[in-house]
């Protein structure tokens, strides 16, 4: 299992357990995410690596940036980022947040490759 597969299993694994007060079980995340309970268990142990769309589904239901899941030393592009966000400050606030979503949709694209050849 390569390292960045590793650190988007802990990541699942560590929202997952901490979410709310008690932290969800695997079969709650897999309902909410309409995947089968051990689709999640094999996200969280690196057996499955989850496609983009997969991530992108967690990051929207912990609402976090889907760019939690790589770690932070992938993301060389952070000046461009802030360049960007500069120029939408006129926008209305959702079209910022789905603006940013895109951006960092678009770099997790990239950053997945590194992850392999896993089956997901």
């Amino acid at each position: 299992m390569t390292d960045v597969l590793k650190y988007v299993a802990g990541r699942i694994r560590q929202l997952r357990t901490t979410y709310g007060e008690t932290g969800l079980s695997q079969e709650a995340l897999a309902k909410q995410l309409g995947v089968a309970a051990n689709t999640v268990s094999r996200w969280e142990t690196g057996a499955y690596k989850p496609d983009l769309a997969d991530l992108d589904k967690l990051a929207r239901f912990f609402q976090q940036s889907i760019l939690t899941f790589f770690p932070q030393d992938t993301d060389p592009v952070k000046k461009e980022t802030e360049a960007l966000l500069r120029a939408a400050e006129a926008l209305p606030v959702g079209d910022v947040e789905e603006l940013i979503r895109f951006a960092e949709f678009r770099r997790a694209k990239y950053v997945h490759k590194a992850i392999g050849k896993n089956k997901g």
